[in-house]
């Protein structure tokens, strides 16, 4: 595998610090608890626009998808799986995909704990990014 596949971008690796803008909003997501609901944390990230050799990309051509990790540590390694798979193009706007409601990860997250996020972009081909700077959560 070449560098330029397997650690597709520098963007998406620098995408977290975008991550940090989580807007806690009311509303939104569920938690484990019935009739208890979670409020949003949206995560937000900027698409990939080059590989990490600074080679150019078309995100609207080139990605399939971001997944996202989310844990109670804050390391992610190869054997963890996503907890969610978000198309590259989202279905409603046909644009590139750049936020999440992790409140709709429930019942895989409920308030109290503090969770841990990362996230990875995968090419069309299936290779992957690295796993982005984590940035932590709680509801």
């Amino acid at each position: 595998m070449s560098v330029k596949i397997r650690r597709i971008l520098i963007p998406v690796i620098a995408l977290l610090a975008a991550l940090a803008t989580f807007i806690g909003c009311g509303g939104g997501g569920s938690s484990s608890e019935p009739g208890v609901s979670l409020p949003a944390r949206t995560l937000s990230w900027e698409a990939p626009t080059s590989y990490v050799d600074s080679t150019p990309m078309d995100p609207q051509t080139e990605l399939d998808r971001f997944e996202v990790y989310v844990k109670t540590t804050g390391s992610f390694n190869e054997a963890d799986p996503p907890t969610a798979a978000l198309s590259a193009i989202d279905p409603t706007t046909k644009g590139i995909t750049n936020s999440f409601n992790l409140a709709n990860l429930s019942p895989h997250v409920t308030a109290g704990p503090v969770y841990y996020v990362s996230l990875r972009a995968v090419a069309l081909t299936g290779m992957k990014s690295d796993f982005s700077p984590t940035v932590s959560f709680s509801f």
